[in-house]
Parts: structure tokens; C-alpha cells; sequence
């Protein structure tokens, strides 16, 4: 009777062995399974709208390397200048989905401001942005945020005054990117220029860029 319940006990030790074992990957994969709906989400409807993404959109190539760039680098608080109807700032709130940071984005056209929310939402990533309808002009000086990442897509004029808005309150390791800076439009070049005379940022040019992606962080001054 004693080596009956010895066994018994021993039987019942391993079971509750069992279920603690168990237990905490539940937790995990709950987690997992979390992040891997969403990413399903974003996944079905970037697929549907593939192809489609005109009106000052940025090619998936490169919204895919805004992602990864945020992902690699864990940054969370980031500032799209120039909504446009969202497809840039869906890959960014995408990575900061998972780093846990949000988007600041800026749009000043109220009609892209609109269709842009809906995109979001049918994304699933509104709760990672918070998107403006403004004027970057007079929004973007006034912004008392440190952001760790920037996307510039808004009036290539404007470029060098984004820059010199945000950069000063930009942390070591963050990065400000401009898009189309291949392109020969006007305030482009003033733009580069500019970057070349920054003494506390490394410039690089992502080659893979259709539209070409200038990417500048911060350094140690």
C-alpha cells in the first residue's frame, strides 16, 4: 500500500511537471500567434492592393526596406512626412508592430488623409499610427518629440528644412531617410549637399531603391 501511494505520488509530480512545462509556451505561442495574425493581415491586404498603390505612393521595394530598416535598428517612435493614401507608413507602423513603437505621419491633403485611415484600419495598424491632417510646414518645426526614425516623401523644397527641424532632437543611432533623391527635382541637390556638411551623421544610399533612399544616422558628435 505505501509503494502504491509512493507511485501515485510520484505519477501525480509528473504530471504537474507536465502542465508547468506546458504552460509557458501557451503564454508564448498566445504572443506569437498574436503577431502572427496581424502579419497575415497586413500580408493579405498589401497583397490586394498590389500593383495599385499610385498618388505619391512608394514602391513595395522600398516601403519593405523602411520595415527592415526599423526592425534591425528596434526603433519605436517614428515621423512620416507626406502620408500620401498610406502605403509607405503601412510597412513602418508593420515594423514598429514589432518593436512596439508608433508612427507620427503627416498629411495635408484632406481626400489622401481619408483613404489613408481606411487603408490603415483595414490593415489592422491603426493603433500603431496616429496620422495628422496638417500643414508639415508649420507642424514639423513645432513637433517637441524625439523621434529615432524619420521618413521624408513630402515636397522635395522642403527637404533640408525637415532635416534641419528634426535632427537636432534626434537621439545617437537614429535615422532620418529621404525618399526620390535620385530624382533631379528641385531641392534635391541643396538636400545632399546638406547631408555632406553634417558632422554627427553617416549618409548611405540604399542601392536597392527604385526611387533611390537616402539614409542618414546619427553618430556620436
Amino acid at each position: 500500500m505505501l509503494k502504491h501511494d509512493v507511485m501515485r505520488g510520484r505519477a501525480a509530480g509528473v504530471l504537474l511537471a507536465i502542465a508547468f512545462a506546458w504552460a509557458l509556451p501557451i503564454s508564448a505561442m498566445g504572443a506569437e500567434s498574436d503577431a502572427s495574425e496581424l502579419d497575415l493581415r497586413v500580408e493579405r491586404f498589401l497583397d490586394s492592393r498590389k500593383g495599385t498603390w499610385r498618388d505619391l505612393n512608394v514602391p513595395e521595394v522600398d516601403g519593405r526596406t523602411l520595415r527592415d530598416l526599423i526592425v534591425k535598428n528596434g526603433f519605436k517612435n517614428a515621423l512620416e512626412i507626406g502620408t500620401s493614401t498610406g502605403h509607405s507608413a503601412i510597412w513602418i507602423a508593420w515594423g514598429l508592430s514589432k518593436t512596439g513603437g508608433k508612427l507620427t505621419t503627416i498629411e495635408i491633403d484632406p481626400e489622401r488623409h481619408k483613404v489613408a485611415l481606411e487603408n490603415f484600419k483595414e490593415a489592422g495598424l491603426s493603433d500603431y499610427i496616429d496620422a495628422r491632417l496638417a500643414d508639415a510646414h508649420e507642424l514639423v518645426p513645432k513637433l517637441s518629440e524625439s523621434y529615432d526614425f524619420v521618413f521624408s516623401d513630402a515636397d522635395k523644397e522642403w527637404y533640408t528644412k525637415y532635416f534641419q527641424a528634426v535632427w537636432p532632437k534626434m537621439p545617437v543611432g537614429g535615422c532620418f531617410t529621404a525618399h526620390n533623391v535620385t530624382m533631379s527635382a528641385s531641392g534635391i541637390r541643396e538636400f545632399l549637399a546638406h547631408l555632406k556638411t553634417v558632422k554627427d551623421g553617416e549618409t548611405t544610399i540604399d542601392r536597392q531603391s527604385r526611387a533611390g533612399l537616402s539614409i542618414t544616422c546619427k553618430t556620436e558628435p
